[in-house]
C-alpha cells in the first residue's frame, strides 16, 4: 500500500483594492478573488483613502485596515464567509464615525467570484 502526502500552502494575499461595489484581492500563486464590498460593511462605509490604507498580516494570511478596524483572513475570502460583526457592534462603530447605519450594510448571501486573470494563466503555463 503506497501513502501519498499531499502538501498544504496557505493562501496568501499580496495586493487588495476596494471599489465601490468589490473587494478585490490578488494572492501569491496568482488567483483573484472578488467578493461584495457590502460584506465587509466596515469597508462599504469607509472612505476612498481609508479603504486604500491596508497592511498584511503576517504573510498575507489577512489584510488590516487600521483606519477602518477591519482585519479580513484569505482563508474566509475563499470559503465565502461574509464579516461576522454583530448590527449592534456595527451600529456602534458607525456612530462613532458619526453616520448613520443603512439597510445596505447588510451582506448578502452570494458565493465569491474567483477570477484568473493573465497574469494566473501564466503562472500556471510555467509549472
Amino acid at each position: 500500500m503506497s501513502s501519498w502526502v499531499a502538501e498544504v500552502r496557505v493562501a496568501q494575499a499580496e495586493q487588495a483594492r476596494v471599489t465601490a461595489e468589490d473587494l478585490i484581492v490578488d494572492l501569491v500563486d496568482g488567483r483573484t478573488v472578488t467578493v461584495p464590498v457590502q460584506w465587509y460593511p466596515r469597508l462599504a462605509n469607509g472612505t476612498p483613502a481609508e479603504r486604500r490604507k491596508w497592511k498584511l498580516i503576517g504573510r498575507g494570511e489577512g489584510i488590516h485596515w487600521p483606519e477602518l478596524d477591519e482585519d479580513i483572513a484569505v482563508e474566509d475570502l475563499l470559503a465565502g464567509w461574509p464579516s461576522g460583526e454583530s448590527q449592534t457592534s456595527l451600529q456602534r462603530w458607525l456612530k462613532a464615525r458619526g453616520r448613520l447605519a443603512n439597510k445596505r450594510t447588510q451582506p448578502p448571501r452570494r458565493k465569491p467570484r474567483v477570477r484568473v486573470g493573465l497574469r494566473s494563466a501564466r503562472l500556471m503555463r510555467q509549472r
